[in-house]
């Protein structure tokens, strides 16, 4: 089996016809349905049905596609890292955070860092938590940002930060006034809710529950960033993350927090077997600064209410 009767094969597979494979190849269409027949007999699967002139996917060429994909990933990965070393030697960093601290604290923290001054470039990526779990896994991060209820299996990992949810509104709510909100504040206005898969949306409601009370939700949306947008133009309140929600602070944004406490927690991931760089191991540092500095500045944002300091990770060799 050759790779570029593999090549072939992927480019038919995106492009639906051999005529436009070999377009997309630079190769005749003939070279193109004869290397699929060479591949076919190397897999000893039928890859193809011949349905009147077109070519329709076996279940088997779609499932082998999926791993031909990530083969191709892999080469792309490659052949990225080489062009990045012959430009930058081991100067550069992949991190991937999710968004709670994606778009605000991890620009604060960069910039802190000083990339310009030490000669690095960044690839920085806002994804979800799950997203970081498998770049992280696949080694095309340093390292990695998520939150702590996915899995993390096959990752070193450490505690980042726990904090706890605050609730979010602009100046003119009705509890603008109240220095603290119970379940009957919650209950009893219009509420700017993460999604119901959300954990600690879940974990909001069976605050309530035990309360007897419920929310009363007019949007729902999976990131705190909207939360606070929705809540800045006076939609309702929300609950939301305090680091995300700082953010938005100096544009009238007000933190309350709750009666009850609904917690947070994020994990730094790592993979195994792979030692953080020099340069690495300064970011972390750099982002432990900034996050102690970050929390101290939502505590009095929230009136001096107790919003817990990270603990201080393992050094990681």
């Amino acid at each position: 089996m050759e790779k570029r009767d593999i090549e072939v094969f992927r480019a038919v597979m995106r492009a639906g016809t051999t005529s436009q494979a070999a377009t997309l190849l630079g190769v005749s269409q003939p070279a193109v349905s004869q290397s699929l027949r060479k591949f076919e007999l190397a897999c000893e699967l039928r890859l193809f049905e011949r349905v009147r002139g077109r070519l329709v996917p076996t279940q088997e060429a779609i499932a082998l596609m999926v791993e031909v994909d990530r083969y191709f990933t892999g080469l792309e990965m490659i052949e990225h890292r080489i062009r990045s070393l012959k430009s930058f030697g081991l100067g550069r960093l992949a991190i991937g955070a999710l968004p709670a601290l994606g778009t605000g604290f991890m620009p604060r923290a960069i910039a802190a860092f000083g990339l310009e001054r030490r000669q690095i470039q960044l690839s920085f990526q806002v994804m979800s938590s799950r997203e970081v779990y498998q770049q992280v896994s696949a080694g095309q991060l340093d390292f990695g940002l998520m939150a702590e209820e996915l899995s993390v299996t096959g990752l070193e990992h450490s505690p980042f930060a726990k904090v706890h949810g605050v609730i979010v509104m602009n100046a003119k709510h009705p509890l603008a006034r109240k220095k603290i909100l119970d379940a009957n504040d919650l209950a009893s206005h219009p509420f700017i809710a993460l999604n119901p898969e959300d954990v600690g949306r879940r974990a909001l409601d069976e605050a309530l529950a035990a309360e007897g009370r419920s929310l009363r939700p007019v949007i729902e949306t999976p990131y705190s960033n909207s939360v606070c947008e929705f809540a800045l133009q006076g939609v309702g309140m929300g609950m939301a993350h305090p680091v995300m929600a700082l953010d938005y602070v100096t544009r009238g944004l007000l933190l309350k927090p709750m009666a009850f406490d609904i917690p947070s927690t994020s994990l730094l991931v790592f993979r195994p077997g792979m030692p953080l760089s020099d340069n690495a191991k300064e970011l972390l540092r750099v982002m432990r600064i900034q996050l102690e500095a970050d929390l101290k500045r939502v505590r009095e944002a929230v009136g001096g209410a107790v919003v817990p300091v990270p603990r201080k990770a393992p050094k990681r060799r």
